[in-house]
């Protein structure tokens, strides 16, 4: 048959967690109980004022036609009020704020509409999937900015050679980290909208993790560094601290020629989201502290109990600051993809191997903290078990 994909789509690898959901498929056959800790996929409701908000807009029926493409006024002004409050930063909710169909579509999306054939982005490596499957798709050239544990997983803007930076058209980075749970001082913020400036690169920052903070830490945004807006955008997500994955809520905001950018490729692929969810987000960004606050304590609670349990199986694991994982190194002489593999098939605890992240992701594995206590106790006697532990 003549009918083949496109080289874009045989130029990406593997989903790893397309392939985790098909192992995790087989292993439920096989009748294990598992505790799956792969995805960042929250557990437990939205709150509860966000689903009463949705239901009441359910009621009106101007929401159930095609939202605004640029999305409904409302949740653009309570994105530029949330940034507001959060980072004294001031944005325009007209111009400089883009609700999405979840970060990952817009990260993707910013790719396509900026990158052409050939182009140069600069991504971390590890990192978040949707940080260089996008570019890929679009057709850059990507070329890996090394992450390693020695640099606390920080870029090393000073490695980039000079005639790469010349070349590079766009830089995507991520703190609060995704995998490796790293944070990045407000200097290295400052250093490097310089260094975007300097060689007039696109920077797109993806802030999903800025509420999961935890011990007095408070993330730096990029949007707060002076002249970044100039350069730069930055996404955020509702998924992770509103417990709202599935109903795929996000938003990108900074330069306004950049958004308009999107903008104008959504207009083509997408009618945005949905009215009802808009209306719904808008009430999320607009809950109190206290429920932040309770969220970080939850989150900060697992950690510890988790890293503790880790710790009496060998692992020493310094407490992260942010994000809601874990990044911890598997035992020498197995690779991540093998080590993942081992511990679901010997106890059906999912993690997920660094590898799927990135080659610099190999040699450790994420662990998602979603799961009460209980459960995470009952992971970790299964691997104590099962002889899983760590060893030099």
């Amino acid at each position: 048959m003549k009918i083949t994909t496109a080289d874009r789509i045989k130029a990406l690898p593997p989903y790893v967690f397309a392939r985790l959901d098909e192992l995790k498929a087989r292993a439920r056959e096989q009748g294990l109980d598992l505790i799956d800790l792969g995805m960042g996929n929250p557990d437990g409701f939205a709150p509860q004022p966000v689903i009463d908000s949705a239901i009441e807009a359910f009621k009106n029926p101007l929401n159930h036609g095609y939202p605004p493409f640029e999305g409904t006024a409302n949740f653009r002004k309570a994105i530029t009020n949330w940034y507001h409050r959060r980072y004294n930063v001031h944005l325009d909710p007209d111009s400089e704020a883009l609700p999405l169909i979840g970060s990952k579509e817009g990260l993707s999306h910013l790719a396509m509409a900026y990158i052409n054939p050939g182009d140069v982005v600069l991504v971390p490596n590890p990192a978040y999937p949707a940080h260089f499957r996008g570019p890929l798709i679009a057709g850059g050239k990507i070329h890996s900015l090394n992450l390693c544990a020695a640099n606390d997983w920080l870029i090393d803007l000073g490695a980039i050679p000079d005639e790469v930076a010349a070349q590079a058209k766009m830089l995507y980075f991520n703190y609060p980290s995704n995998p490796t749970t790293a944070v990045a001082p407000r200097e290295f913020f400052e250093e490097i909208v310089a260094f975007a400036k300097k060689h007039e690169i696109l920077l797109v920052h993806d802030l999903c993790y800025a509420e999961l903070a935890f011990d007095g830490y408070q993330p730096t945004s990029l949007l707060e560094i002076p002249g970044a807006k100039d350069i730069g955008v930055e996404f955020h997500t509702l998924s992770k601290t509103y417990n709202m994955a599935g109903w795929r809520v996000g938003f990108v905001v900074g330069n306004n020629q950049v958004i308009q950018g999107l903008r104008t490729l959504k207009t083509n692929l997408d009618y945005g989201i949905f009215s009802v969810l808009q209306t719904a987000a808008e009430t999320a960004l607009q809950l109190p502290d206290s429920y932040l606050q309770d969220v970080q304590t939850r989150y900060r609670d697992r950690r510890d109990f988790m890293i503790k349990g880790l710790g009496e199986l060998g692992w020493d694991i310094p407490k992260s600051q942010a994000t809601m994982y874990l990044w911890i190194p598997c035992p020498v002489g197995i690779s991540s993809t093998d080590f993942a593999l081992k511990v679901l098939q010997e106890t059906g605890v999912v993690f997920t191997p660094g590898n799927a992240f990135g080659s610099c992701g190999e040699g450790y594995v994420r662990i998602s903290l979603i799961a009460e206590n209980d459960r995470l106790g009952e992971a970790l006697n299964r691997l104590k078990k099962a002889g899983i532990k760590y060893s030099l």
